[in-house]
């Protein structure tokens, strides 16, 4: 039950990246809830793979070249997609930082309190 709660949330999330970030548009909550599962399932298969495959470079710059992979998959997710369109990497890497956020807000906001 968490699960579809938090994909709803993180499909609202997306939609204010949308509202907030030129460049990044969404037609729909039904398109949202599509990329934020395709997003989520990039991110579960595609993204490690990634890290580790570009480990010398993530190591030379500190970790910075983390935000690029997430741009890139975000980017990728849009390009899959109809409903979800990035128009450039600027706008895939604050797409990225913003739904970053937000999703650690929605965690945030999900977690079970003690």
């Amino acid at each position: 039950m968490n699960f579809l709660i938090r994909w709803l949330f993180l499909a609202g999330a997306l939609l204010i990246v949308a509202h907030l970030v030129p460049g990044v548009s969404v037609t729909s909550f039904v398109s949202a809830l599509i990329a934020a599962a395709v997003l989520g399932l990039f991110n579960t298969l595609l993204r490690p793979l990634l890290v580790v495959l570009t480990l010398p470079v993530t190591v030379l710059t500190l970790g910075l070249f983390l935000f690029v992979i997430n741009a890139l998959l975000f980017w990728a997710a849009a390009s899959v997609l109809d409903g979800f369109v990035v128009q450039g990497f600027g706008s895939a890497l604050l797409g990225s930082l913003a739904y970053s956020l937000l999703g650690l807000a929605v965690d945030a906001l999900l977690k079970p309190r003690r």
